[in-house]
């Protein structure tokens, strides 16, 4: 499988503008780990992540006065549609992240996440025998 089968093709844009606390509220409602960020003074699309926002907050700022532009994910890797899942899979974990922004004729045209794959795998079999989810008992 490739990177296009599956890919989410609805992906949330942000400008760098933007609080921390909109891109954490944004990206609840869509139900989302990431938005891309299209900053016209920057040198392409850019990525803000549920990381981001958590380190942000976990290092005592304010996600009401931090703006998503100052939080970005350096060195963002991208993706070709055409990208095997497994490919897509390994530069995920060479670069210790979980979403890539996917470029088709220099225009971003999806985010693919390690939850994505994961369900790519599932659903054509390749998992096979997946154990029930272990239960945890609530604190």
């Amino acid at each position: 499988m490739q990177v296009r089968d599956g890919m989410s093709n609805v992906v949330l844009t942000m400008g760098p503008g933007h609080t921390l606390r909109d891109a954490a509220r944004l990206m609840t409602d869509r139900r989302v780990g990431a938005a891309v960020v299209n900053d016209p003074d920057g040198a392409g699309p850019s990525i803000v992540t549920e990381r981001d926002v958590l380190a942000s907050i976990a290092a005592g700022q304010d996600p009401d006065v931090e703006l998503i532009g100052a939080h970005l994910t350096t060195n963002v890797v991208y993706a070709a549609p055409s990208w095997s899942l497994e490919e897509a899979a390994a530069a995920m974990v060479r670069g210790s992240f979980r979403h890539l922004i996917v470029i088709d004729g220099g225009e971003v045209c999806g985010l693919l996440s390690m939850r994505d794959i994961v369900r790519c795998w599932t659903d054509d079999g390749s998992i096979c025998d997946v154990p029930e989810p272990a239960r945890f008992a609530r604190a």
